[in-house]
């Protein structure tokens, strides 16, 4: 069997791969937690690597959050994924790693790029401010597969998924994305009875979301790709980027309205545009992947349904009991939701 090490397989991103490598049963599963191993040492992520062995690598490790979290730790989004992505580069090259996936995201692109964004748009124009720090990291890592790939003839695939959400999602109050805030925001107001919830932003920024598992099979599926079809791929004459996502969007406002009513909160929605709305507009075009064979299948009051019971499993009280503090009389009128997308 292939060996595959799923870095960061607690995460969104690896627990759906994970389980879409292990339906297969083509692959030998191998992981280490973060009190196992530290991917930022570099001796200790070089030891690992050549102890085990692995033949593929899924790069899902990653330091992640908001608009919010972005802007109060942009030392810590830089440095830390930084000092991930060197030590399993270096680790991966060292012990002979036939393929690597490496997870990066949609905000590598420039803010105010054309839609929808194609991998060649990458360095075409200024990143948005409110994450530039975790963006500058994850374009390192695009490079770093490509310089591996030109110098010493590896095979590392970065692909850049749009905004994921499912099982397993981070729903902390100052650290999450913006679909796992509101399902938090919406659920606590609807438990507390409140009669607003308030929205960062004027709403009108466009997202796609596409649910974990698809990205997971996404992963799987570029993992079982004929050698000479993952070669092309990852081809030094060109940086071995491939978006991944859905190819159509939503506003803010629209997606609002629809985690409310997977909810089932009544009240109103307010949407603070003195507030950061970050990057208009992140659509990929994902005709390269689609041209390959591959679409995601989970459409999105489907995926909303089934990230909200996976919310109520993990969160079996109320949020304002298991997830946050209580709150007091005086701010039950309304509650604000941080959002970053």
């Amino acid at each position: 069997m292939i060996k595959v090490f799923v870095a960061g397989h607690r995460g969104l991103v690896g627990t759906a791969t994970t389980q879409a490598l292990a339906s297969s049963g083509k692959y030998e599963i191998v992981t280490r937690a973060r009190a196992e191993l530290d991917l930022s040492d570099r001796v200790a992520t070089r030891d690992f690597f050549m102890s085990a062995r692995p033949d593929f690598v899924v790069m899902s490790a990653a330091r992640v959050g908001g608009i919010l979290a972005n802007s109060n730790f942009p030392v810590e989004f830089l440095h830390e994924n930084l000092a991930i992505q060197l030590s399993v580069f270096e680790a991966a090259h060292a012990s002979g790693v036939k393929r690597m996936i490496f997870l990066g995201s949609s905000c590598i692109y420039p803010r105010d790029c054309a839609q929808p964004i194609k991998e060649e748009y990458l360095l075409t124009g200024p990143l948005e401010a409110t994450n530039r720090p975790y963006a500058l990291a994850k374009i390192a890592g695009v490079e770093a597969c490509w310089a591996f790939n030109r110098q010493h003839q590896t095979a590392y695939l970065a692909v850049m998924p749009t905004n994921l959400y499912g099982p397993g999602d981070n729903y902390h109050p100052d650290h999450s994305h913006v679909l796992p805030a509101l399902i938090r925001r919406f659920h606590e107001a609807r438990m507390s009875s409140v009669d607003a919830v308030t929205v960062w932003g004027t709403g009108n920024p466009r997202r796609e979301f596409m649910y974990s598992a698809d990205m997971g099979n996404a992963i799987a599926f570029l993992l079982d790709l004929p050698l000479k079809q993952f070669a092309k791929l990852t081809a030094p004459d060109a940086a071995p980027l491939l978006n991944v996502g859905l190819g159509h969007d939503i506003t803010i406002h629209e997606l609002a309205h629809l985690v409310s009513d997977t909810v089932g909160f009544k009240g109103k929605i307010i949407f603070d545009d003195t507030k950061p709305d970050g990057t208009p507009r992140k659509m990929l075009d994902v005709r390269r992947l689609h041209n390959l064979g591959w679409t995601a299948k989970t459409d999105l009051r489907t995926g909303l349904h089934h990230a909200y019971n996976d919310f109520l499993n993990r969160y079996p009280t109320s949020p304002s009991q298991s997830v946050a503090p209580q709150m007091t009389s005086d701010k039950r009128a309304k509650q604000d939701a941080v959002i970053g997308a």
